[in-house]
């Protein structure tokens, strides 16, 4: 009896690869194994990059309400405490919108929670 080899689901199998690298540069894109090496590797930094996404974007929140922070003579850490203080529930993310777009309502923000 001849030898049944499931050459659909060989195929399928290595142009899902050869898809998944389309546009690599050089034998990352043409050449199977080496191909199949690069789809890996790029599996693997989006997972990981997918959760550094997150700390970057955090990163960035603080940068920008420490800056507004400072132009209304405080900074980010002295904010933080005031607002933890004063029970005003604004997220990161929220408060870098304000600095940014709205200015005078972050400086509002700031009084309400610097004032004594």
């Amino acid at each position: 009896m001849p030898r049944a080899r499931n050459t659909v689901a060989s195929r399928r199998r290595r142009k899902k690869i050869l898809r998944m690298v389309k546009g690599y540069w050089g034998s990352r894109s043409k050449v199977y194994t080496v191909a199949k090496h690069a789809a890996e590797k790029g599996l693997q930094y989006a997972y990981r990059d997918r959760r550094k996404r997150k700390q970057q974007f955090r990163r960035l929140w603080i940068v920008r309400i420490n800056a507004a922070a400072r132009l209304n003579g405080t900074t980010y850490s002295r904010l933080a405490g005031a607002l933890r203080q004063r029970n005003i529930v604004l997220n990161r993310k929220v408060l870098a919108d304000l600095a940014m777009n709205e200015p005078l309502a972050f400086t509002r923000v700031v009084q309400t929670a610097t004032e004594s």
